[in-house]
């Protein structure tokens, strides 16, 4: 997953990139997320992979 695909899952304009990011970073911080460490370390560009895979 990443900021495109969620809002693309979602039907979000790219104009709300930063509240997806905010739920990203929520999702993440209740540790339901993690970085995708094999992609590339920008955080424009990160992925990120379920806590169980």
């Amino acid at each position: 997953m990443s900021n495109q695909t969620l809002r693309e899952r979602f039907r979000l304009a790219e104009s709300q990139a930063a509240t997806v990011s905010q739920i990203i970073g929520a999702i993440k911080e209740a540790g339901l997320i993690r970085t995708d460490e094999s992609e590339s370390t920008s955080t424009r560009y990160a992925r990120y992979l379920p806590f169980w895979a």
